[in-house]
Parts: C-alpha cells; sequence; structure tokens
C-alpha cells in the first residue's frame, strides 16, 4: 500500500509540479525495503474489517487507514452506491458516467490508504429525505442480499457503520439505510436459511461485534457531545504517525479523501491526536480500546497455522532492509506451508500477499504488453513478456501461458541478477476473451437498482481481468505461478511511460452526437450518426430505428470502411409528427449477421485510469410547440453541464462567456445571461464580475442564476441584486404537486402558458438548494414540497432590478434538459424572454 502513496505524492505534485495521474492503480508496484516490511507484518495478522455507509465520500479515510496500516487488518469499504445521482464538479457527466468516475476515485482512494473496495447493486438515485423512500426506490431484499453476501464473502471480524439506524429522516435516506442494512445483515449473515442461493458460492459467517462511527456531528455541537455518555463507545486516536513515511495517518487519510475530485473534496492532511468513537451496536464491548478483543488475529486461528506463523515470525525478525532477497528462502517455505492449511479463505487471501512479497523481494518485474488498447474478435494482437530478476536469489522462467485461451509462449530461461529476457508472441482474439466494458452496464437498469445476474459479480467494484499471463517460474527449487494482467502500455512525450487497460470491445459501435433532439416545429432535421469500426474491413448496414408516428429517410445505408478504428458519418433525415408528441431514435449497425446497437464512451481524466464504455445508444426525439423571444445567450460555466447545447436545439445561439475578459459592452449584445450551476461555489473570478453582471441587468439584461450547494453552517454570497439567502431546501419527489402562485405573472404566460402539465415527466427531483429568506423585492412564482413537509416557495425568484429581471431557480433544468422534459424547456425559454412583451405587465 504503502508504494501506491509514494506514487500519488508524486502525482499531486513534487516541487509544485502536477505529475500524469494515469495508471495509479495500473503501474507495477515497485515498493521500497520499509514497504516490503509493512506488508511483511501485514502477512501475520488475519483479522478484517468491513466499513459500510452509502456513497462514495462517506467513508471515514481516517479510519479506514488506521485498521489498515496501523493495526494490519483486511479493511474493505462498502459503499452501496456508486455515487451515480449525484453532481460533477470536473465535466458534464452524469448518472452511470459519473458512476463510473467516482468508483474509480474510490479505488484511488483505497489504493492510498490501504483498504478495498466493494458495492452493492444499489443505484444513487439523488437525494432521499427517508429510508422509506430510499427502500421503496431500491429493492431492499436485493441490497441487503449484496450486504449479507459482503459480509459472507469478507468475513469481517468487525463492521462499522458510518451512519446511525435509530434515527431515520434525520439525514440523507441513503445514509440511515446503509446502516439499518448493516444492522439486519450482521443477524441475517450466519443464517443459512437466509439467501440461501450464495451459500453455492460462499459460507455464512457471524461478526463478533459491530459499531457506529459516531462523532459531535452527529449531536449537533461539540459541546453536547462532550456531555454524552461514552460508557458504550470505543475512543481511538487516528493520528498514528509512520516514521517509514514520514506521513501521520490522518496526512493518508487527507490524501486519500483527495481523490474525490470530481465532488471537489481536495483535504489538507493533519497531525497530531485525532480521536474518532465507535458506538457499540452488536456483540460485546472489548473492555481495552482493541477492537479486536478476544478475536485470535495471528496464524492460529486456522488449522494448520502455527506452522505458518513459526515462518512469518523469523522472517520478520531476520528482515535485512539492505538485502530483502535474503528473505526469499524462507517466503517461499511460508508459501509451500500456506498450501497446506484447509480454510480456503484465509489460504486465498495468505497465498495472494507472500505472492507479491516473493515477487518484491526479488525485485521481480514481470509483465505482458500489447501494442494497442482496444481489440474485437478474430483479431490477431501482438504481445510482448517482459521478466527481469533483480536478486542472486535462483529464478527460473519455465514458461508463460495467456490464461484466458490458455495458449502457451515458450520460453524457458535462468533469469539472472539484472539480466532481464524479452520475447514477442502474437494471440488471437477468440470467443474465450470476454468484453470489458463496466458489468453493471451491460443490462438495464431500473430508477433503484443495476441489473447483475451473476451472484460472483456482485459487489466488486470493477469488471474482473480475465485476460492475464501466467508466468511460471521455479524460485529456490520451488514452482511458483505469478499472474499478470494484460494492458497497453505507450510513451507519452510530455507524460513518459503511460498505462491503460487492454480492452475487449465489440467490432463496431454507433452512436448519435445528442441524447436529445428538440424539434419546435415541424421542420425535418438532418441527424448524422457515427459508426466506428473496431476491425479492419468492416462492412455493414446502418439504419435508425424509431417511433412509429416519426419519418426516417433513407431507409438504411451501406457503409464500408477499411482501417481499424476508421469512423464515418452517415446522415438521416427526421421528420416530425405535426402535434407535440416524445420519440426515441435507436442508431443500429448490422454486421456479419448480428445488430449492434451500443455507443463508445471514454471518460478520461488524469486521477483515474481510462473507462471504455460500451452503451445503449438511444436518443429521445420531442417534437414541441415552443415559442422564444431573443436569440443571443451569454453562458458563465459552473460546475458543468449541457444547458448550452439544449438550448441550442430549440434555436438560441449560446456563448460561452470568459469571465476574465468580459467587459460591459460585450454583455450588451446578449438577450439573457445564464449563469451555470454552482458556479458560486466552483468559478472564484465570479465575484470579482458581480458589479458588471448587475449592472448588465440594471440597464434592461436579464440574469438567471441555477442553483448552488450551501456550506454547512455558513452562507454563500451571490451577488444577487437584493436580499437573499439561500438553503439546503430541496424538493426530491419529480412526481411532487406544484402550485403556480401567481398564474398572470408574465414568466408563466409569455411566450409560453405555463401549467401543471409541464411538471410531469421530470426525472430525479424537482429542485435543490431553495433561498428560504428573501426581500420584498422578489416574486415566488411556484409552491411544491415533498409528502410531510412545508410548502417551499423558493424555487423560482424574480426581481425587476433597474430595467431589467434577476431570476434565481433551484429547479434542476441541468438534469430536465438533457431529459428531454417538455415542459423544462418552455419554463426556460419563458425565463430567457422575460421583458421581451410589453403587453404583459407584473402583478
Amino acid at each position: 500500500m504503502y508504494q501506491s502513496i509514494i506514487a500519488l505524492l508524486l502525482i499531486i505534485g513534487l516541487n509544485g509540479v502536477k505529475m500524469n495521474a494515469q495508471g495509479i492503480t495500473l503501474q507495477p508496484k515497485k515498493p521500497t525495503a520499509s514497504e516490503i516490511y509493512e506488508d511483511l507484518e501485514k502477512l501475520n495478522f488475519l483479522g478484517t474489517v468491513l466499513y459500510v455507509a452509502a456513497h462514495p465520500d462517506d467513508e471515514n479515510t481516517a479510519a479506514i487507514a488506521y485498521f489498515a496500516n496501523a493495526i494490519k487488518a483486511r479493511t474493505a469499504y462498502l459503499s452501496l452506491t456508486r455515487g451515480d445521482g449525484g453532481q460533477n464538479l470536473i465535466g458534464s457527466e452524469l448518472r452511470e458516467k459519473l458512476g463510473v468516475i467516482r468508483t474509480q476515485e474510490l479505488l484511488a482512494a483505497r489504493a492510498t490508504d490501504g483498504g478495498e473496495q466493494r458495492f452493492s447493486r444499489a443505484n444513487d438515485f439523488g437525494y432521499s429525505k427517508h429510508p422509506n423512500e430510499t427502500l421503496k426506490i431500491w429493492n431492499k431484499e436485493e441490497v441487503l442480499s449484496d450486504v449479507v453476501w459482503a459480509i459472507r464473502t469478507l468475513q469481517p471480524d468487525i463492521i462499522i457503520n458510518r451512519f446511525d439506524h435509530r434515527t431515520p429522516g434525520t439525514t440523507h435516506g441513503h445514509h440511515t439505510s446503509s446502516a439499518m442494512l448493516s444492522v439486519k445483515a450482521f443477524e441475517l449473515a450466519n443464517d443459512k436459511s437466509q439467501f440461501s442461493n450464495q451459500l453455492k458460492f460462499t459460507n455464512t459467517w457471524q461478526p463478533k461485534r459491530q459499531f457506529f462511527n459516531t462523532s459531535w456531528w452527529f449531536y449537533g455541537s461539540k459541546e453536547k457531545f462532550e456531555s454524552v455518555d461514552k460508557s458504550n463507545m470505543l475512543r481511538l486516536d487516528l493520528g498514528t504517525y509512520y516514521p517509514s513515511l514520514g506521513l501521520s495517518n490522518t496526512e493518508i487519510s487527507a490524501l486519500s479523501r483527495s481523490q474525490h475530485r470530481c465532488q471537489g473534496f481536495g483535504n489538507t492532511g493533519t497531525r497530531g491526536v485525532n480521536d474518532s468513537y465507535f458506538e457499540l451496536v452488536n456483540g460485546a464491548m472489548p473492555s481495552n480500546r482493541d477492537m479486536f478483543e478476544g478475536i485470535d488475529t495471528s496464524w492460529n486461528r486456522v488449522k494448520g497455522g502455527a506452522t505458518v506463523k513459526k515462518v512469518v515470525d523469523q522472517i520478520i525478525k531476520d528482515y535485512d532492509f539492505k538485502n530483502p532477497s535474503a528473505s526469499i528462502p524462507l517466503l517461499m517455505k511460508a508459501y509451500a506451508e500456506i498450501q497446506n492449511i484447509t480454510n480456503t479463505h484465509w489460504k486465498n487471501i495468505k497465498t495472494n500477499e507472500v505472492k507479491n512479497l516473493i515477487v518484491s523481494c526479488a525485485g521481480l518485474y514481470l509483465e505482458g504488453i500489447t501494442a494497442i488498447n482496444l481489440a474485437t474478435y478474430g483479431e490477431q494482437i501482438n504481445l510482448t513478456i517482459e521478466a527481469i530478476n533483480r536478486s542472486d536469489i535462483s529464478i527460473e522462467l519455465k514458461g508463460a501461458t495467456i490464461t484466458t485461451n490458455n495458449q502457451k509462449i515458450a520460453v524457458n530461461s535462468d533469469l539472472k541478477n539484472n539480466k532481464g529476457i524479452k520475447k514477442t508472441a502474437q494471440f488471437n482474439i477468440s470467443n474465450d476473451f470476454k468484453t470489458t466494458s463496466a458489468y453493471w452496464l451491460k443490462q438495464p437498469s431500473s430508477l433503484g437498482m443495476y441489473t447483475v445476474n451473476d451472484q460472483q459479480l456482485i459487489g466488486k467494484p470493477e469488471t474482473p481481468i480475465n485476460n492475464k499471463i501466467r508466468f511460471d517460474l521455479l524460485i529456490d527449487g520451488t514452482p511458483i505461478s505469478i499472474e499478470k494482467p494484460i494492458r497497453y502500455k505507450y510513451n507519452d512525450h510530455v507524460k513518459g511511460e503511460v498505462y491503460s487497460p487492454f480492452e475487449i470491445v465489440p467490432p463496431v459501435a454507433v452512436n448519435v452526437a445528442s441524447k436529445i433532439f428538440i424539434f419546435s416545429e415541424d421542420t425535418p432535421k438532418q441527424i448524422p450518426v457515427t459508426v466506428t469500426a473496431n476491425k479492419a474491413n468492416f462492412k455493414g448496414t446502418v439504419f435508425l430505428e424509431h417511433s412509429k408516428d416519426w419519418k426516417v429517410s433513407p431507409e438504411k445505408i451501406e457503409l464500408k470502411l477499411k482501417e481499424k478504428n476508421q469512423t464515418a458519418d452517415v446522415i438521416f433525415t427526421v421528420t416530425p409528427p405535426n402535434n407535440e408528441d416524445e420519440g426515441y431514435l435507436i442508431p443500429t449497425v448490422t454486421f456479419e449477421g448480428k445488430d449492434y446497437k451500443k455507443e463508445m464512451v471514454q471518460v478520461d481524466y488524469d486521477h483515474i485510469p481510462l473507462q471504455t464504455l460500451f452503451l445503449p445508444s438511444k436518443s429521445k426525439v420531442v417534437r414541441l410547440n415552443i415559442k422564444q423571444k431573443g436569440k443571443s445567450i451569454g453562458y458563465i460555466q459552473g460546475a458543468g453541464d449541457v444547458i448550452p447545447e439544449s438550448l441550442e436545439q430549440i434555436g438560441y445561439n449560446v456563448k460561452i462567456i470568459d469571465l476574465k475578459s468580459i467587459t460591459a459592452k460585450e454583455l450588451q449584445k446578449y438577450d439573457a445571461i445564464v449563469i451555470g450551476i454552482r458556479a458560486y461555489n466552483v468559478v472564484p473570478e465570479i465575484y470579482s464580475k458581480q458589479t458588471l453582471l448587475l449592472d448588465y441587468v440594471k440597464n434592461g439584461g436579464t440574469l438567471i442564476t441555477q442553483y448552488n450547494t450551501v456550506p454547512r453552517r455558513k452562507k454563500l454570497d451571490i451577488g444577487a441584486p437584493f436580499e437573499l439567502e439561500l438553503s439546503r431546501d430541496r424538493v426530491t419527489d419529480e412526481n411532487s404537486e406544484v402550485m403556480i402562485l401567481k398564474p398572470n405573472h408574465p414568466l408563466i404566460n409569455f411566450p409560453n402558458k405555463i401549467t401543471a402539465k409541464d411538471f410531469e415527466g421530470w426525472t430525479q427531483e424537482r429542485g435543490l438548494y431553495f433561498p428560504n429568506k428573501w426581500s420584498k423585492e422578489y416574486t415566488p412564482l411556484f409552491s411544491m414540497n415533498d409528502e410531510g413537509e412545508d410548502k417551499k416557495l423558493g424555487s423560482l425568484l424574480i426581481a425587476t432590478y433597474g430595467k431589467g429581471h434577476y431570476i434565481y431557480t433551484g429547479l434542476s433544468f441541468f438534469r430536465e434538459l438533457p431529459a428531454g422534459v417538455p415542459g423544462a424547456y418552455k419554463l426556460f425559454a419563458n425565463m430567457l424572454s422575460i421583458g421581451k412583451d410589453n403587453s404583459l405587465k407584473n402583478e
């Protein structure tokens, strides 16, 4: 684990230089002697901690780092969701693509703090105010079974919940649900009658203890927490200092938490005592500060382990920091003894650990590299294997095998100290090779659940790497096999050595540039369909599946592409019906008798490995009778959304405004200016331009500010012309009733008549971070609320300022416009058109 931290420190920036992070988890580990010693100590600890919460970023990274590094326990974080329902501060990806980013950020966090990562099939559908709602949208029994599955497969001695199972309705419904399900799973995991289908692959398990990782935050203040009876709480100092790293546990924790970049959770490390409290939920309270009290975490816990313990104790005692390879003979003995233990759970875990230690101590470098990163069926691929032993230990490479198809690569060589070998071979991508796209996205999902039919895949953070090279070795006279994933590697002239996954992909990908097409009149549109051939000499037929009331011509197009990775656009003319209607387009390619309907999406950020996804390619088409006044819109980007593209769909000319260079003269050319979501959270330059923006309004312009998040216990100044205070108020039920408070207001009537019908078909939520206090100059236009709550009036406020109009709205247009919700388009067009019809006067 420590090698990951040091690599990460280099990535984050040495001497202020930000380096490439591609391959944090892909580059081969090259541990130092001190790091090897830490791993040796971990080999001697047989205990497991499972930390449970709901989302990426919920976990206490200090606790995970502490148990993984100070205690040496196997430590896993079970995040019930992948964070798909949140927002994205670094790009425009939302929903499943955001979930992929957050999955990789969690893996980077675990590579930093030493933990492992697990998930359930629960789909993060957005904010939920109560577990009743959460567990209605999630399939409660399926998510519960996934938590039981995690317990049975990980076999934790200790379970720690991040949230309190006893306080439904006081925090995010997902949060409380995670704790409630964890408590229930603690009870059921050892019951053979519960989820018995899992027992084909695993065994029942009973954890020893369960805790709630509480803090003053759950009590409202530090003062209140000080007076709480803590007799049922365990206090642990998580501020441990690691001399071998020169870092405190809390500094590691900060590095880990800072991996959640799409959420803006960069964190500054701290030093010194860091007390954390763990309230007992299940099991017996330990009499001291040892969570593992009464649990045998030595090799003695498994039959035959005493012999292994004796060997490992000797390795640790005799370890030579100047010559780690001196430990290899005893490590090989430990490896042999581990193969004799009957407990398959610990046998598998410790076999993997001791193999890694042998490789590390020998400075043994093994890899299999391809010359391309994407391959499809029928292709011949060049593979280069490299092996080098950097020790005086006797090592022979007897052979290498591609595990997927059992293809042998002829090699039989002594690996002399620091004299490596390389060999290139070819292999065919046969049907034995499976596509490598994210497994949880391969089947259609529901609002609350991903579909995963393979029990053994459930919970895994990503699609398992099955395409590997097995190196069959003879080390110090003992046979041993080491498997390494096949990777793609190249040299970037700026970044240097870059590793990427080796992906098996379908032979063709097809997509339409936009997921939504709005037809504001019955005029046909030409829609390009992009086809990408993932193999040479492609020949296929392209057509558009479509709704019955829509017309598409031509019916089909024949296409030939000679080169691999070649793309071509084919143009279809789509004619909408005369009346308002919603439909779909599904681009399809027929190739060698099979239809392909998926697009290739690559998610590429420096801080995570390149992600290649194949997702259903489907576009929504909407025939919408919509009117608008004005054409030129200026857009100030915030945290990332696709609203500019959405507005262009209905005929607006949208220009992204550069805040650094805007002038009053430039602003005058816009009919309205829109400020993107969370701009006041993430774009500091906007504050210095606020006077300029308000002068634009005063002189007759329209300024629309979309939602911004409110820091806890703080106010956020959004530079509104009159007093306006944001809150954390939100309406999460997308079907909640909406009342129009001012039916005669111009914004409700011009140029489109807004009715309650325009709030039908909304997705995920009504809106968030509504103002709850404002001055008399503002007019609230809508009332809405979740069940059992008071009405919220702050979803859209409008005020006249000088000759112009200022609008603040927390309505989730950033979700509704990309989803093609007709009423959201009409309402947004009315906001942009306000003040442009003198026949309508404000009430």
